[in-house]
């Protein structure tokens, strides 16, 4: 299948870019390489400098592309990720995460590309109080972030009902790691997710870090997440392309391992390479003491399971940085 990749430079989008490939797939990426980089991207795909919010130059590389052959799916990475600067900056999340959401499906619609691939967040959902996660949950985001990609999840399916369009939606927990290969990795500055910052501790990239409370009603007192290696994300995402492409109706399905392991947890598992420097902090307002996906649908629509754990996800993080000297 021939499918486009708009932010297929970038940490998940380099990922899927390279199982498409490996897949057998003629991948085009689109990307304005604010966070993504040219060595990212397999050579095996074509690439596009270009934003998602720029819709004459997203018009004109569809309208070269179809003249090669017409796109059947396109997928969709291209948003801001940092909660705290989505709160200091609404505005350009909202323009690069909705309104760059609105001019590609326009641009679809205009080129009658008729499936959709989007990356979501279960930032969704907000302040959780349940300790699973399932798609039934309600959507009640706390942050512009989370606001944006809910608004571009339903602004697919309203467009997909009324121009006879398909979607699949994935709703991402923790993404971490690094391929196998580590040739591809986590490069981004302002990391926010537990273990590359723990994996930057180790390293003495960071003095120390913070744990945030460990007083919580968990085993040894610390929060308990899920975590998903990258690749076994990207692979879901190969997955829900064909399972749209070949008729199956369209679905939103969360994307996580189903298996919940705590800060002290993640700690112990790089310690086991190189000691990490930590202190025991207050709790965060709002942080639930255990939250975990259920990947129950992932399993029955598409055949999904991880099959990384939390110590490949930790290794290959760890490998990555150390063979490119990421800072």
């Amino acid at each position: 299948m021939k499918v486009c990749v708009i932010g297929g430079a970038g940490y998940i989008g380099s990922h899927a870019v390279l199982e498409l490939v490996k897949d057998g797939h003629d991948v085009v990426v689109i990307d304005n390489l604010s966070t993504g980089t040219m060595d990212a991207v397999d050579e095996k795909a074509r690439f596009y400098l270009g934003d998602i919010t720029d819709e004459i130059k997203l018009r004109e590389i569809f309208t070269e592309e179809t003249k090669l052959g017409h796109f059947d799916a396109v997928m969709h990475f291209a948003a801001k990720i940092v909660v705290p600067e989505s709160v200091s900056h609404p505005l350009e999340y909202y323009h690069n995460n909705v309104e760059g959401v609105r001019i590609m499906l326009k641009t679809m619609v205009n080129q009658g590309i008729k499936n959709v691939i989007f990356s979501s967040t279960a930032a969704v959902y907000g302040d959780v109080k349940k300790d699973v996660c399932t798609e039934e949950d309600e959507l009640k985001p706390i942050n512009p972030y989370g606001e944006s990609k809910l608004a571009s999840e339903r602004m697919i399916h309203w467009v997909a009902q009324a121009y006879d369009m398909n979607y699949c939606i994935f709703r991402y927990f923790n993404v971490a790691g690094a391929h196998e290969s580590l040739k591809i990795g986590l490069k981004r500055d302002n990391l926010t997710h537990i273990i590359p910052i723990t994996v930057q501790t180790a390293l003495k990239l960071r003095d120390s870090m913070v744990v945030f409370g460990d007083d919580y009603l968990t085993p040894d007192g610390t929060c308990i997440r899920d975590y998903i290696h990258v690749a076994d994300l990207a692979f879901a995402h190969v997955l829900g392309m064909k399972y749209i492409v070949n008729g199956n109706k369209s679905a939103t399905i969360n994307l996580g391992s189903s298996t919940g392991y705590s800060v002290k947890q993640v700690i112990d598992e790089v310690s086991l390479h190189l000691p990490v420097n930590f202190s025991i902090g207050p709790r965060r307002p709002g942080d639930p003491a255990k939250l975990i996906a259920s990947s129950d649908r992932a399993k029955e629509l598409l055949g999904w399971i991880p099959k990384r754990t939390l110590k490949d996800i930790i290794l290959t993080d760890l490998n990555f940085r150390r063979k490119h000297e990421i800072r």
